[in-house]
């Protein structure tokens, strides 16, 4: 039996200052001491990053290259707690995430992520969302949030940081290698920002090619 562990939220951020005085306080409402830390990871951020999560009280490491990739081996590399939880900035993760994380490792479900919804009613990105409920190729995206044991993430050796895109896709690879992986049955909020400004149809094709290029 896996006992229950720690978290480390780590959140790698570029230009994130709005999207952080949201995410910290949501995180630090939990209130779980199962939560250790949250680690922010910034990549030499222009605006005001590193000065709101220092107002949090929240660990912060400045990052040389701009990768996430980097930035999330870096905050794992400062972290100390048994589980990590990767998040990116414009997403919000569910209340009780670290009971569900602990109650998925404790049934040895070393790694894992949870379905999302975003945060407009486009239909078709409704469509989108309703396709991470799947746990196939393409389960496990960076907007899914990803959780994984301290000892599994070691073991991969990390996020593999020639990826400059694509590094969540290709751990998770990894993962299903040696392990499984398991999609928590609840939504976490995604920002719909990158279709709002890109175009659903743009965005969509630019996926489509990234995705082939990778498999």
């Amino acid at each position: 039996m896996i006992r229950e562990e720690s978290i480390s939220v780590i959140i790698p951020t570029y230009n994130e200052a709005g999207n952080l005085k949201a995410l910290i306080p949501l995180i630090k409402a939990e209130k779980n001491p199962k939560i250790l830390e949250i680690i922010v990871v910034d990549a030499q951020s222009s605006d005001q990053t590193k000065k709101v999560a220092e107002n949090f009280g929240v660990k912060f490491f400045s990052s040389k290259n701009r990768s996430r990739a980097h930035q999330m081996n870096l905050g794992a590399k400062h972290a100390k707690g048994s589980i990590f939880y990767f998040v990116h900035a414009d997403t919000r993760p569910v209340k009780g995430f670290a009971r569900d994380i602990n109650e998925n490792v404790l049934k040895s479900k070393l790694a894992g992520c949870y379905r999302y919804s975003f945060d407009s009613p486009h239909f078709l990105l409704k469509i989108n969302a309703w396709f991470t409920r799947f746990n196939g190729i393409f389960a496990g995206g960076g907007d899914q949030t990803l959780y994984i044991t301290r000892s599994l993430f070691e073991k991969l050796e990390g996020f593999n940081e020639k990826y400059t895109i694509m590094e969540d896709f290709d751990l998770i690879r990894r993962i299903r290698k040696i392990s499984s992986f398991h999609i928590i049955p609840k939504e976490i909020i995604v920002s719909a920002r990158k279709y709002e400004v890109n175009g659903w149809l743009r965005v969509q094709l630019a996926n489509s090619l990234v995705f082939t290029l990778f498999y």
